[in-house]
């Protein structure tokens, strides 16, 4: 039996229930429900004996379709325009309003953009409660401390060990803006920037940068939000904000860490204990009071984005936040974005770098094994994984310290092909790629990356051959090459679910792949990224903007080239080798941005994609298409065309799905989201359609 959009309302016929509250007595909530045609708020009554507990922003309990459902009550009304009796609450599960005005306003908006449910926002902005921390919290409360006002004088927040605001700028004199913007972040102002640092470590590197830059919002009165991609970087932010605020003033919200931490941390944030909120991209939603600054650190980071609907950016959430609340707004990397440079190109941020005579005094000497020069010395450089001149500055790095080794794959073969026509080796169950898992080389047994079946009798159903090549070189075997070529030297790996987070700074090879190189004490002395070609050769809009952002991460843990740190990157004399050599992420960004809008491509153009069984895509989009034409709005399509899976079918990904690409112009882009949220949302209440998934700018989709 198909719900009723009034569900939430009794019929005239039901008696009357309790007595209701006499001020607002009605409560409008949002039923905790990812289903679109629920996306929208219900009317119950207020209990007389409820009504001191019932305030905006709580966790209730109410009667829906003859359920027990849980839901948010998102403000209170004196009537209602159901025409109903109203159902009353059934419970208020804690007084504790989690959901502030301001969060109630940004989750809305996120909901908005992405054309999802503000329910499923919510499920990432609230994190799970307990119990017991909620009642120590309500009996506490009378006591706790009062949020400081942004009106007090400086005195009220002074630092602890840290800098005034007159010496604030430290590690940002060396960058041109740095120093306005932390003047005028301390002075109460909300500038907004895109920084490039110049280095991973030290006292210079990127955490002492931000943590520099959250001390200065903190100095005016105001709180902070810092956005990290994983909990490497988290951790070392942390170690760099506790040398400049005290340790009670930072709130560390990350899922790894446990529900009761996060929540403890949730709930200082709610009371204004804490002032700072730092964390993974869940945090972008954190409760800080008086919000003066939003930070995101590498918002390349395809970890910023949200796994489950919308699939929200934590990058456009800080964005929106900052609109929303008069904020600051830092947007850093080594690299650079071609969504950050738009904000540069419209003039909505200013950028901060470092000048040419510091980049030269700070960063490692580059050389690319595939110039001129090089070819001449090498002449087999360009099909040789390991050239000549990555082995020799890997040989005289190892005499200065330690050495890093990017490598673009993890495991030991992670790709087999058939030895006779070269044709990937494929699962005779599920037709998933066949690959050697284990460390051990040719005795290893293949077997299927998807479903893990062992193929001992494996024969290629092209040629009909039995013998198996390694189509890649994987960190594992890397390792063990490395290992024979330099025996006596340590060697250590990171890689899939063993990566390091830092090494010492004794002479060793370390051997990591793409996003999970350690850091090194002092910096390393040479670093060699490897399988350039391969990265720059990914079938997706972005593989060179990626690429480069992975080797400027690699390259930026390497010690200054007046030290002797060197970088050697073994690839096609390309733009992005360009950018790498030059060290020039904004260049690279600014070509890559001219480029997309020429094409009239993300992020130059907003985009949704549409995916699921062929007859749901083509019913949704005409739909979409033809209420927008009503408006005078024409969509540019590409689709539909069949889904290249890039891991096992499951039920929500079928081998026989297809995906249609919307490209649309900001300019109407609130127009588009609000049809797109509409028509999905008629579409699930009349079931007229299997469900699809439906995704607004999606990264790795193109």
């Amino acid at each position: 039996m198909q719900p009723s959009l009034l569900q939430g309302f009794p019929s005239t016929a039901r008696p009357a229930g309790p007595q209701l509250a006499k001020h607002l007595p009605v409560a409008r909530v949002l039923v905790e429900s990812s289903l679109p045609h629920l996306d929208r708020l219900f009317d119950y009554g207020v209990p007389d004996t409820l009504d001191e507990a019932a305030m905006p922003g709580v966790r209730v309990k109410v009667k829906f379709n003859g359920q027990d459902l849980s839901g948010f009550l998102m403000e209170r009304v004196a009537e209602s325009d159901a025409g109903h009796t109203l159902v009353p609450l059934a419970k208020v599960v804690s007084p504790v309003s989690v959901l502030t005005p301001a969060v109630r306003e940004l989750v809305a908006s996120v909901a908005a953009r992405y054309a999802g449910t503000v329910s499923d926002v919510l499920r990432v902005a609230v994190p799970p409660r307990v119990a017991k921390l909620e009642k120590e919290f309500v009996a506490a409360e009378p006591d706790a401390p009062a949020a400081p006002d942004k009106a007090e004088p400086r005195e009220a927040t002074q630092l602890q060990a840290g800098p005034a605001p007159a010496t604030l700028p430290g590690a940002w004199a060396a960058y041109q803006n740095g120093q306005a913007f932390l003047h005028h972040l301390a002075g109460g102002g909300s500038p907004r920037a895109v920084l490039n640092p110049l280095q991973g470590y030290g006292p210079a590197g990127w955490p002492r940068l931000l943590a520099e830059a959250v001390a200065a919002a903190y100095a005016s009165g105001r709180g902070a939000v810092v956005v990290v991609p994983d909990y490497r970087d988290l951790d070392r932010l942390e170690e760099a904000l506790h040398a400049l605020l005290p340790e009670d003033a930072v709130a560390r919200l990350v899922a790894d860490d446990g529900p009761t931490p996060r929540y403890r941390n949730f709930l200082r944030l709610l009371a204004g204990t804490a002032r700072v909120a730092i964390g993974t991209r869940s945090a972008a939603f954190a409760p800080v009071q008086d919000l003066g600054l939003v930070v995101c650190w590498d918002d390349g980071d395809d970890l910023h984005i949200e796994q489950r609907a919308p699939y929200a950016h934590a990058r456009e959430v800080l964005l929106l936040r900052a609109e929303q609340e008069d904020a600051a707004c830092l947007l850093a990397g080594h690299s650079r974005s071609t969504e950050a440079q738009r904000l540069v190109a419209a003039g909505w941020a200013r950028a901060v770098e470092a000048g040419r005579p510091d980049v030269r005094r700070t960063v490692p000497r580059i050389v690319n094994t595939a110039d001129s020069f090089e070819q001449e010395r090498d002449p087999l450089a360009r099909i040789a994984r390991l050239p000549g001149a990555a082995w020799r500055a890997a040989k005289e790095g190892l005499e200065r310290g330690p050495v890093l080794v990017q490598v673009a794959r993890a495991g030991y073969a992670p790709s087999l092909a058939c030895e006779m026509c070269r044709e990937p080796a494929r699962c005779g169950s599920c037709q998933g790629p066949l690959a050697v898992a284990g460390a051990s080389g040719t005795s290893a047994m293949p077997q299927c990356r998807w479903c893990s079946t062992p193929a001992p009798d494996w024969h290629c159903v092209h040629c009909g051959g039995r013998r198996l090549r390694k189509g890649a070189t994987g960190v594992i075997r890397t390792a063990e090459e490395l290992g024979r070529a330099f025996p006596g030297k340590a060697v250590v790996t990171s890689s899939g679910d063993q990566v390091k987070a830092a090494v010492g700074s004794g002479k060793a090879l370390v051997v990591a792949t793409v996003g999970a190189e350690p850091v090194a004490d002092g910096g390393y002395a040479a670093a060699l990224l490897l399988d350039g070609d391969s990265l720059l050769r990914r079938e997706t809009l972005r593989a060179g903007e990626d690429t480069v952002r992975r080797w400027f991460n690699a390259a930026a843990l390497v010690r200054p080239a007046s030290d002797g740190g060197l970088v050697v990157v073994t690839a096609a004399d390309t733009a992005a080798v360009g950018a790498l050599l030059r060290w020039d992420p904004a260049g690279y960004a600014e070509r890559e941005l001219s480029l997309r809008a020429e094409l009239q491509l993300p992020p130059a153009v907003r985009t949704a994609s549409v995916t699921g069984p062929r007859a749901a895509v083509e019913h949704y989009t005409a739909a979409v298409a033809a209420d927008l034409a009503s408006g005078g709005i024409t969509l540019r399509t590409a689709g539909p065309v069949p889904v290249v899976l890039n891991g096992p079918p499951s039920p929500r990904r079928s081998a026989e799905d297809v995906r249609t690409l919307l490209f649309f112009p900001y300019g109407q882009a609130g127009a588009v989201t609000r049809v797109l949220r509409v028509t999905r949302a008629a579409a699930a209440a009349k079931r007229s359609s299997e469900p699809f998934q439906l995704r607004l700018d999606g990264i790795d989709v193109l």
